[in-house]
């Protein structure tokens, strides 16, 4: 079926890819032949920017070039060299700043033109340890490029978003991983996304979003893998796009979040809602570009056919 106006709007460019971190861990190859793939797919609306450490960035490049739009025309595949955008990728600063910027500018340079496949690297994401890193990293990283901070993952959080206040900066909130351990409460993300709607900061999410809603998964894809209940995209986007939009408070964000029903969430052409609360296209629209960024996960296929299954796709 046809997914309705407010699914794509909540999530049109959603999901970045980034088959190369836990728990798929895919080496750079399958991990460029996949997003090649769903950025042709009939679900490409949902994909946003692929995830990338700094370090391997020559690595993307050379495995990635071949399927580059651009390099398209001269495969055989011009049909859709004509029609498709410049892939967009995200950084993982895995190494100093200095170097790291380094090694954006050249990945840029080198994919900016068609022969050689166009990408265009859009983010850079890095730990935000101390409100100095913070300004430090804002003074260095290029007007064009969004920053985006990670909170930690325990402990007070308004001082790191206090530093990006008032700044282009954006905040980052981790919400799983391969352990129990790493999954933090409801309450802490509700508090971050209160935290952000009040600073004026815009936020992504990773880790741990790989269903639409709240329920008990395995955490990895091992036969032996631990289980735990793991938080839904739906709920933390639309969460957040309601909360922003002033259609719920804080206390029903929090219950939005650990919402595990399906059937309190409905979509529409005119809008979304979760039990009594609604908020309409427009608004989710306006809070999924300027509010809820989107989310890093290594897997698309689950987000997207696990949606579908649910009848919202």
């Amino acid at each position: 079926m046809a997914e309705s106006r407010a699914m794509r709007a909540l999530c049109e460019g959603l999901v970045d890819y980034a088959g190369l971190f836990p728990p798929a861990k895919l080496d750079m190859q399958p991990t460029v032949e996949r997003y090649a793939r769903y950025s042709m797919g009939v679900r490409s609306w949902m994909l946003g920017r692929l995830i990338c450490p700094a370090s391997r960035l020559e690595d993307l490049s050379e495995r990635g070039a071949p399927l580059m739009p651009g390099t398209f025309a001269t495969s055989g595949y011009r049909e859709h060299a004509d029609s498709m955008p410049a892939w967009g990728v995200s950084v993982v600063a895995d190494m100093p700043m200095g170097e790291t910027l380094d090694a954006m500018s050249a990945f840029d340079e080198k994919h900016g033109s068609d022969e050689r496949g166009l990408a265009r690297i859009g983010g850079v994401e890095m730990r935000a340890t101390s409100a100095e890193v913070i300004d430090d990293a804002m003074d260095a990283v290029p007007d064009d490029i969004q920053p985006f901070f990670e909170v930690p993952a325990e402990g007070d959080i308004r001082g790191v978003l206090a530093a990006l206040a008032g700044e282009d900066g954006c905040a980052k909130i981790r919400c799983g991983g391969v352990e129990v351990s790493m999954i933090p409460s409801s309450e802490r993300i509700a508090d971050f996304v209160v935290s952000c709607a009040r600073a004026g900061i815009a936020f992504k999410a990773t880790a741990g979003l790989h269903h639409p809603v709240r329920a008990e998964q395995a955490l990895t894809y091992e036969d032996d893998a631990p289980r735990a209940v793991m938080h839904g995209y739906v709920n933390v986007f639309l969460g957040a796009v309601m909360y922003n939009a002033k259609r719920i408070d804080e206390d029903q964000l929090l219950a939005v979040l650990n919402e595990t029903d399906a059937g309190a969430f409905a979509f529409d052409d005119d809008g979304a809602g979760w039990r009594d609360a609604s908020v309409g296209v427009l608004d989710i629209a306006k809070g999924r570009e300027s509010f809820a960024l989107s989310y890093g996960s290594c897997s698309f296929e689950e987000p997207v056919d696990d949606a579908a299954a649910l009848g919202w796709l």
